[in-house]
């Protein structure tokens, strides 16, 4: 997961694996980032398996890869080390047609988008795109069963955001699902 940090791409990737432990996967999940400050580049990375996972390092070869900003298709390389049947998610209003033709992205390559940022502001006045992304990756895989992860969210953060917030996270996981285009 691309994002700038500040984003949630650290948590987004942590529900990932939260939700593939509790439907009793192997996962993992970290950030990478440097002493930058809110605003720079930054990766999180989630791993997820049926067996258990012996290694400790950043993903070389995703299998997905989401942009939480397009911009950083400009700040680094973004597709570095994607499979040959790989996937990226890309945060915007564009239609997978036009990124892939602005980026130049390999047509053996499947591209996504979501206006994830529209959803966010939507539901929560800011750019809050991580949750709606989540709801991509997980529409996208088949792995994980959306109402595990709604209730991971529940649990996450009923305590910080009350109902009100976890039921517009929830809203917005569940948009995110609905509205990607692409494939």
């Amino acid at each position: 997961m691309h994002g700038r940090a500040g984003q949630g791409a650290k948590t987004a990737a942590q529900l990932i694996a939260e939700s593939a432990i509790d439907i009793g996967m192997y996962a993992q999940s970290f950030p990478e980032f440097g002493a930058e400050r809110t605003g720079a580049p930054m990766k999180a990375y989630s791993r997820i398996s049926k067996d258990k996972i012996d290694v400790h390092y950043q993903i070389n070869e995703p299998d997905i890869v989401v942009v939480m900003d397009e911009t950083l298709f400009n700040a680094e390389n973004v597709l570095e080390g994607i499979k040959d049947d790989g996937v990226i998610v890309v945060n915007t209003t564009e239609k997978p047609e036009e990124i892939m033709k602005k980026y130049n992205i390999p047509s053996n390559i499947k591209v996504y988008t979501l206006d994830a940022t529209g959803i966010a502001i939507s539901l929560f006045g800011r750019n809050f795109a991580n949750v709606p992304l989540l709801g991509a990756v997980v529409k996208l895989t088949g792995i994980i069963d959306p109402e595990k992860v709604k209730g991971i969210i529940r649990k996450k953060f009923m305590k910080k955001l009350g109902e009100e917030g976890v039921n517009k996270n929830i809203t917005a996981f569940e948009r995110g699902m609905n509205e990607l285009i692409g494939g």
